[in-house]
């Protein structure tokens, strides 16, 4: 008896030595991968890990106001999220060391780049991609925009996301404009969620379901997310972790070309498409929230089969990538009323061109690149107002009423079209 009880207490301090050495090495592990930070990078870093006290904590802190302008970030770090390495995340934190507002899960940051090789900054939007309960840093995460394997020759990549992915390093400084966004959570509902990505579309929804993990949501919540395979299957490790941990959440993973490594019912779980074929054997009912971000003909399918199967078009919020939008078939509204004339000139003041717009040629944006004239924009969606100009004669109107509304005498350019002969100041 005396003997076992001897090793029992051996046993337990084995244990409790084997414990404390794994903690020390998953101490040191976390140092080595933030070695190449500064100190205050990593104070700004502890933890990136949010229990819900301290998730509402944070948003009593943090309700602070967005700043005018762009304010320059440093990037604190930057990790791959998928075995390809074609996705990114970079986490910003403010150079001045101030506090940064809290933000909507589901908005985006725009950014002023400077690109190697173009004359003036390239304007981009990408979503953040955590919940907004950190107080200390800001995460997008970037999907590297390859060229096609048949695309025509001379096709140039991805030009914002390849600067991210091959310029932009730990240390470096960027201009970026406060969140902003109508893509967002609903998150005083306690109605079901569903959440539909497609690709790299999983960055805002991910923004969603953090928030609703931090916050230890009691809702229903499906994530339904489509991939090509294991290789670009992005968040896999901590989505497999939350999908174990929540009973509430329920993953779903479509691969439309797995690969012979690729495990079903491991690595993910329906072979094809993301098909809302796939999800009613699941849901059973139609009394959820949904949200869907992807590439546009998925938006469209999906949200088309959901009104065929009863979803109301009120309850369903979508965005295409980087472009915040309404549902893919709403009805289109016209601001101010009217229909545009057939054919009128709109005159580029600064660029002393006159171009004949018809409406097969889309919004003044889309006039003003088919005629080379080069215009700020970051969203193509009348969102963050990068896109405003001064408008000197005539009037517009806006098929999809713009989120972020122009001052009087202007117009944004991205989801404008003419009523009359325009003279715009580009």
């Amino acid at each position: 008896m005396e003997a076992l009880t001897t090793a029992g207490g051996v046993l337990m301090i084995a244990t409790a030595g084997y414990q404390a050495m794994m903690l020390l090495y998953r101490v040191v592990v976390r140092r080595v991968r933030t070695s190449r930070l500064d100190g205050e990078f990593l104070r700004l870093l502890r933890d990136l890990s949010t229990s819900a006290t301290s998730y509402n904590k944070s948003l009593e802190q943090n309700n602070r106001p967005a700043w005018q302008g762009a304010r320059k970030f440093q990037i604190a770090w930057r990790g791959y999220e998928t075995p390809d390495k074609d996705t990114c995340s970079f986490y910003l934190v403010p150079s001045d060391r101030k506090s940064i507002p809290t933000f909507k899960p589901g908005q985006f940051l725009t950014f002023e780049l400077d690109i190697p090789g173009q004359t003036q900054k390239t304007m981009r939007c990408y979503s953040l991609s955590d919940s907004p309960s950190h107080q200390e840093f800001y995460r997008i995460t970037v999907k590297r925009m390859r060229t096609p394997a048949n695309a025509p020759q001379g096709t140039r990549p991805g030009l914002s996301s390849s600067h991210f992915h091959e310029d932009m390093q730990v240390g470096d400084v960027v201009d970026v404009h406060a969140p902003s966004g109508s893509f967002c959570l609903d998150q005083n509902s306690n109605r079901p969620v569903v959440l539909v990505a497609g690709g790299v579309g999983i960055t805002p929804l991910l923004s969603m379901l953090n928030t609703l993990i931090a916050s230890g949501s009691k809702r229903e919540i499906w994530l339904f997310y489509g991939v090509t395979n294991r290789l670009d299957h992005a968040m896999y490790d901590h989505l497999q972790s939350v999908n174990r941990e929540m009973p509430n959440l329920n993953v779903v993973t479509f691969y439309c070309n797995p690969r012979r490594t690729c495990r079903m019912g491991t690595d993910y779980d329906i072979e094809g498409f993301v098909r809302v074929e796939c999800m009613k054997p699941l849901l059973r009912a139609r009394n959820y929230e949904f949200y869907v971000c992807g590439p546009p003909p998925m938006m469209k399918t999906i949200v088309t089969d959901l009104q065929k199967w009863g979803v109301p078009l009120e309850d369903i919020q979508t965005e295409s990538f980087g472009s915040a939008s309404k549902p893919a078939n709403a009805k289109s509204e016209v601001a101010d009323g009217g229909n545009a004339k057939q054919k009128v000139a709109i005159t580029f003041s600064k660029s002393n061109k006159t171009v004949e717009w018809t409406p097969g040629k889309g919004s003044l944006l889309e006039l003003a690149e088919s005629a080379g004239i080069r215009a700020r924009f970051a969203c193509r969606a009348g969102v963050c107002g990068t896109c405003v100009t001064a408008l000197l004669e005539g009037q517009v109107k806006y098929d999809q009423p713009p989120t972020k509304v122009p001052a009087e005498g202007h117009c944004l350019l991205c989801v404008a079209q003419p009523k009359t002969d325009l003279t715009l100041e580009l």
